[in-house]
């Protein structure tokens, strides 16, 4: 499904009124990611709960949980806030086993532990106005359905996510590390500048969510 172009002055009264913004850090250079290009997850916007992100639970399930704090960055990534987040890791074939579809990157941070009803915001920059389709990164051990709105308005409805279970995998917990890159997954108008893209789940959850990678359609 393609939504319509969003009316200018729609735009502008959401992004009016958005409290969030692009997320930094001392090693990530920070401002609105850009498309074309590749659109990290784990980079959603600053502001908080209710704000650039809702989540089940308070707690950071990945970061300072699964991941100890030790004081590295990637372990304690954005550690204090919401959104779970853990990175791949090639140790004892977990994120670099057999059962990949495609092998990640090591080091790739991703959100992962979602659940139906969670949502995260991400600042983008738009070189050109047009339609642009995206390939994701991903795993998901049941499949499920995303959505992605601009600027507070659906702009693909119900997006299907193909599970990535293998029942050849003789350790169950591997099946959230089946890592995938589902081509052309989703085609969205998206007007030139600043926007607000906001990924939604909305059904199943248990996926983890590395990054997307947006090109102009033809």
């Amino acid at each position: 499904m393609l939504a319509s172009a969003i009316p200018c002055t729609s735009q502008a009264s959401y992004l009016k009124t958005y409290k969030g913004t692009p997320y930094q850090d001392s090693r990530y250079r920070g401002g609105a990611q850009t498309i074309p290009g590749r659109i990290e997850c784990a980079h959603y916007d600053r502001g908080g709960e209710g704000v650039a992100y809702h989540d089940a639970d308070a707690k950071n399930n990945g970061s300072g949980g699964l991941n100890p704090r030790d004081g590295t960055y990637l372990n304690q990534f954005r550690m204090d806030e919401g959104v779970d987040i853990s990175y791949t890791k090639f140790h004892d074939q977990i994120d670099n086993s057999p059962y990949d579809l495609i092998q990640p990157s090591e080091n790739q941070l991703y959100v992962g532990w979602t659940d139906p009803g969670e949502w995260f915001n991400i600042t983008v920059q738009v070189a050109q106005a047009g339609v642009y389709s995206s390939d994701l990164l991903y795993t998901s051990n049941r499949g499920g359905t995303i959505s992605l709105d601009v600027n507070g308005k659906d702009a693909t409805g119900p997006i299907t996510i193909p599970s990535t279970f293998n029942a050849s995998d003789p350790i169950a917990w591997r099946q959230w590390h089946h890592w995938n890159i589902a081509k052309g997954i989703m085609k969205v108008q998206l007007p030139a500048g600043t926007s607000v893209l906001t990924l939604h789940i909305l059904t199943e959850g248990n996926m983890n969510l590395a990054y997307l990678d947006f090109k102009k359609s033809r």
